[in-house]
């Protein structure tokens, strides 16, 4: 199709099985692509938004929209204004630029949907809470988010959303860069965070797998690289996370007493707090993790411990043992104590004082004089010294999963 061709006027004609291929040029919105029926162009052809209401609207079972730029939607938060709208079975959005809009891809009331290597372009002047959400999922299941680019939108939502999969997606200068609620049996895994304010936080969901994830520069005083809120049967595998504020935050999880969090062969470097716990610890599994050059390494808010997590294999930076026996692990357990974390609980305004000489000094007295020894945080009994082979592993390791 030319430009000079009325768009909507064919595509309210069309019937299963065609396909529109656009040349390069501007085409003026909005349009409706129905069911079966395929839109498809290069990046040069460019759909354009009347500055009202949503632009591109998909609303019948394996329809597709493919590789062209869709600029603009209207502004109204309260009607979701979207440059593209989804709802059906079936339907993929592929390879499509996305500019200038308020909501970037909202999916709604869906199944087996793929979005696919898209770009989705925010507003990056417009402060968090002005901006929309790159992409928005609502009531779908078994769908697919992939290979996707979302730079300065608001959030990426996926909520009453199960069995999907969110991969290989890079989500950066946002607030949430994935965030899960009352969503159950989704994988998170291959995806690249950087310079959200959160990176990944899941609410009120059960059995998600987050997996292969960077998670860095999640910063400022909400800054929290994965934040978990009352969700179990977590596997939190093989993740990095980097110069994070806080780098794991747990909020009473897993909230079911059969539930159990398994964080297994992460890395956790540079942040401010490796691991916060906010509420009881329990049932929360971390083995052979790398817990290495953060300022503090576990703190538990509320003046309690963390002494009902199970720890086994983590590699500390300052442990201080020896592995007599050459087995990869130490010989005596790894006991967290620390004095200037104590007082931090007790006067959060001291928190500002992380990192200098006058903290430094509160945690050698903590060390050297036995008057001044703080209550144990978290003990882990096989410290690890070396990369363990797998038939080392703890035992416990493979149980909980």
């Amino acid at each position: 199709m030319t430009p000079a061709e009325a768009l909507s006027e064919r595509l309210a004609r069309a019937r299963a099985g065609d396909a529109f291929c656009l040349e390069a040029g501007d085409y003026q919105g909005p349009v409706r692509i129905p069911a079966g029926v395929r839109l498809w162009g290069p990046r040069t052809a460019i759909l354009h938004s009347v500055g009202t209401g949503t632009t591109v609207r998909i609303e019948g079972d394996d329809a597709a929209l493919s590789g062209l730029t869709v600029d603009g939607s209207g502004g109204r938060f309260d009607l979701l204004d979207a440059a593209v709208r989804v709802e059906g079975a079936g339907i993929r959005v592929d390879g499509v630029r996305i500019r200038n809009a308020t909501f970037g891809i909202l999916v709604e009331k869906s199944r087996r949907v793929q979005i696919v290597g898209n770009e989705v372009i925010g507003e990056p002047d417009r402060t968090l809470g002005m901006r929309g959400d790159g992409i928005r999922i609502w009531e779908t299941y078994d769908s697919r988010i992939e290979g996707n680019r979302v730079y300065a939108g608001r959030d990426v939502v996926v909520w009453y959303s199960s069995r999907n999969e969110i991969r290989d997606n890079e989500i950066e200068d946002g607030r949430y860069g994935v965030h899960l609620m009352y969503s159950h049996g989704n994988t998170i895994a291959d995806n690249r965070f950087v310079g959200n304010v959160t990176a990944i936080f899941l609410m009120y969901s059960r059995d998600v797998t987050v997996q292969g994830n960077l998670l860095a520069k999640s910063g400022g005083a909400a800054g929290i690289g994965l934040g978990v809120k009352e969700s179990g049967n977590l596997h939190v595998l093989e993740n990095a996370f980097v110069h994070d504020t806080v780098g794991i935050y747990i909020d009473t999880s897993p909230l079911d007493e059969a539930d159990h969090n398994v964080y297994r062969d992460n890395e956790l470097r540079l942040c401010d707090t490796a691991v916060i716990f906010h509420g009881r610890a329990s049932r929360n599994l971390f083995y052979d993790n790398i817990l290495r050059d953060n300022q503090v390494l576990v703190t538990v808010e509320g003046r309690g411990d963390a002494l009902d997590s199970e720890w086994r294999g983590n590699d500390f930076d300052d442990y201080a043992g020896y592995d007599l026996d050459g087995d990869g692990f130490g010989d005596v357990p790894f006991e967290l104590r620390s004095l200037s974390s104590a007082l931090v609980n007790e006067a959060p305004s001291l928190a500002f004082y992380r990192g200098t000489p006058a903290l430094g000094f509160v945690e050698a007295i903590g060390r050297i004089v036995p008057l001044f020894t703080p209550q144990e945080i978290l003990v882990d009994p096989m410290p690890r010294m070396r990369r363990p082979p797998a038939s080392r592993r703890p035992p416990e390791a493979s149980d909980a999963d």
